[in-house]
């Protein structure tokens, strides 16, 4: 009986697996049809289900920019770009969404130190760098293991200055893993659905008009008051805005 459990459990599996394989299928079938809003609504049954996939949402972002929904098609490419952060097709169609934005925002001129940290902190994630930091762990051990057991004068200096390296290494990606960890829980990126929306000085809707914000823009989360978000943009702009007008990456 347990066999014949184990063998029904192992055929419902694959029947689901399937089913998602053939939604994301027709979807694809749809999209190739010009029938947009069906390849979408068949490709949201797959995250309905709590599974995705870069190529899903990269899918999701396409069928959303040809029905001109800009805000959707930017958050999906956004969400595709977090799977798979080196994918050239997904930035070059993000480029495309971003373009097609209303909103232009010019970043806040970066100091030598940010632009250096930016660049070395974007090689891998905390978790890439976690995991260099144990690498460099082993290397340092067993470099220093070999330079103390090594009996030649010269063999033992250059297992040394390499123990020494591999030493400079591992605290450099446990430092690199700490603040890169920060930088991401910190980070609270959200993109903003409403065609238009007033950003107020203060989480009312009494309060005075800021500035005014449109579909596809990308806002930092900073705080949240009941329903009201405030954010900022990368040109140093804050304020409130309801809740229901973005969504959160």
């Amino acid at each position: 009986m347990k066999k014949l459990l184990y063998i029904f459990i192992l055929l419902v599996s694959f029947t689901s697996i399937g089913q998602d394989n053939t939604l994301f299928d027709q979807g694809k079938e749809l999209y190739k049809n010009g029938k947009y809003q069906q390849a979408i609504n068949a490709w949201m049954q797959i995250l309905d289900k709590g599974e995705h996939s870069a190529e899903l949402y990269f899918n999701l972002g396409n069928a959303h920019y040809k029905l001109n929904h800009i805000g959707p098609s930017v958050y999906y490419y956004e969400k595709a770009l977090q799977l798979s952060p080196n994918d050239e097709d997904i930035k070059n169609n993000l480029a495309f969404a971003e373009n097609a934005r209303i909103d232009s925002i010019e970043p806040l001129p970066q100091t030598v130190f940010s632009k250096w940290y930016n660049g070395i902190a974007g090689l891998f994630t905390f978790d890439g760098w976690a995991i260099s930091a144990v690498v460099f762990c082993v290397f340092f051990v067993a470099l220093f293991l070999l330079y103390y057991f090594a009996f030649s004068e010269k063999r033992k200096r250059l297992l040394f200055v390499s123990s020494l390296f591999a030493g400079f290494l591992l605290v450099f990606s446990l430092a690199m893993a700490f603040m890169t960890y920060g930088d991401y829980s910190k980070n609270q990126p959200a993109i903003i659905f409403a065609n238009e929306v007033d950003v107020k000085t203060e989480p009312s809707l009494g309060s005075n008009v800021a500035f005014t914000l449109h579909e596809g823009t990308k806002v930092q989360i900073l705080a949240q008051d009941g329903n009201w978000f405030r954010i900022t943009l990368t040109d140093g702009k804050d304020g409130w805005i309801p809740a229901t007008d973005l969504k959160q990456l």
